[in-house]
């Protein structure tokens, strides 16, 4: 791989994920000094795994304190943010009338306004150094209506919704912002989801039929999308959902 992100500081939420961990490890192969953030404790594994190359901060994204001691630290230690992958979430399979406002909340917040209070950390030094990419981890949500996601549809609409907005707003001061649209990955979080149903071999087929490609993504994959839209490839690109879901949403 050419260091093409060498001497670029990334910050990166979600980072103890199956795509968060993908997404760590190929900036890292390019050159990148990457800012890993999650709410889970064992985002601090990749400090460990990379001392001196990744810094780890565990964080609530939802919160503008943590977003602030997370960006603090970014730059005290690894240099100007340059990069900022947000790719923290959360979902509630639920449907209008069963979803609680705490509930709505805690998606509204974890999808959305933890997009938004990222970005509006990140923003400052990128338009003072007219340079930046922002890149958000979205769904298939965002662009379909899916059963009993009413909240997570929501978000992840508003959130495809505010990268469009940002593009338009930033592109003239050398930022762009844009999103990854991923499908069915296959991540631990799915298979908890499998093991809780009545007939875990039916569901897994079931959401593999259900992507015209006949199975769902590795994290990496999703990686990759994420690492194409914030590098030297797409530097035309703004304002894009780049659709990584295996066809699902081209029926």
């Amino acid at each position: 791989m050419t260091k093409s992100f060498e001497g670029k500081t990334v910050v990166i939420s979600g980072a103890a994920g199956g795509v968060g961990r993908a997404a760590v490890a190929l900036f890292l192969e390019s050159g990148a000094r990457v800012c890993a953030t999650d709410i889970s404790p064992a985002v601090a594994d990749l400090e460990r795994d990379a001392p001196g190359d990744v810094v780890a901060v565990v964080a609530d994204v939802t919160k503008a304190a943590d977003v602030e001691k997370i960006f603090a630290t970014a730059e005290q230690r690894l240099g100007p943010v340059d990069v900022l992958v947000s790719n923290a979430g959360f979902i509630i399979s639920k449907s209008a009338h069963d979803t609680s406002e705490e509930e709505w909340d805690r998606v509204m917040n974890a999808n959305a306004k933890s997009f938004f209070l990222m970005s509006r950390r990140a923003l400052p030094s990128m338009i003072a150094h007219a340079s930046g990419a922002i890149v958000a981890t979205e769904s298939i949500s965002s662009v379909v209506g899916l059963p009993e996601q009413a909240a997570y549809c929501a978000a992840k609409g508003a959130l495809l919704q505010l990268v469009r907005q940002m593009a338009v707003d930033y592109a003239s001061l050398g930022i762009r912002v844009n999103a990854v649209g991923a499908g069915s990955i296959n991540t631990p979080f799915l298979t908890r989801y499998l093991e809780g149903l009545d007939n875990p071999a039916a569901g897994e087929a079931a959401i593999k039929s259900a992507h015209p490609i006949g199975r769902w993504a590795e994290p990496k994959e999703i990686a990759d999308a994420i690492f194409y839209l914030a590098g030297p490839n797409a530097s035309f690109v703004t304002g894009h959902i780049l659709m990584a879901d295996g066809g699902y949403s081209a029926r």
